[in-house]
């Protein structure tokens, strides 16, 4: 069965983006190894966005980099879920599929068409959603060298919530970049 994961690049203070989700931050950052980003692109058959991250790269299209105006630059192929609260906004965007419903309901629609392959969220606020429903089984997280000041954190509940996460995974091949793959601490694994 396909695994639900959450990936995304963060900067040393916690953002996964700048102030009106700028992406401009992750040029120059340096690069990954030779075949990185293409192989964590073949793992994923779906993504599952959020509105507010549509719109902005919509709005960025000539401002953004090679890897950040598309999923993977370019090298992920597959169907990508926009939730929104108004889908026949984007009615005639056919290049995604807008849909109206529960972080739940979409990872089911999203389970029927992966197959083996990783179903991915790539917006912070849906994680958060999905996290409430126990539906995160691995959280793959960049670490970027800069300070960002001000953006979308990378988890943000007001009056806090805590989620325990354990180390899976740290990519020998993407140290300088910090790349670590993590698995949720489910309630069962917290008590003694």
């Amino acid at each position: 069965m396909a695994r639900v994961t959450w990936g995304f690049t963060a900067s040393l203070d916690g953002f996964i983006t700048g102030p009106n989700h700028d992406m401009s931050w992750m040029s120059g950052l340096g690069s990954l190894a030779d075949g990185t980003v293409e192989d964590l692109a073949s793992q994923v058959a779906v993504i599952i966005s959020g509105r507010r991250g549509y719109d902005a790269a919509k709005a960025q299209a000539a401002e953004r980099d090679e890897l950040t105006s598309e999923a993977y630059g370019g090298a992920w192929e597959g169907t990508e879920f926009i939730l929104t609260h108004r889908p026949e906004e984007l009615a005639e965007d056919t290049t995604i599929t807008a849909v109206n419903c529960s972080i739940a309901e979409v990872v089911d629609r999203a389970r029927a068409i992966a197959g083996d392959r990783d179903i991915q969220i790539i917006s912070a606020d849906i994680a958060r959603q999905a996290l409430e429903v126990d539906l995160i089984d691995e959280m793959q997280v960049f670490v970027a060298p800069i300070f960002l000041g001000d953006g979308t954190r990378v988890f943000d509940v007001p009056g806090g919530r805590r989620v325990y996460w354990e180390l899976a995974e740290a990519d020998e091949a993407n140290m300088g970049a910090w790349f670590r793959r993590f698995r949720p601490r489910r309630q069962q694994d917290l008590t003694p």
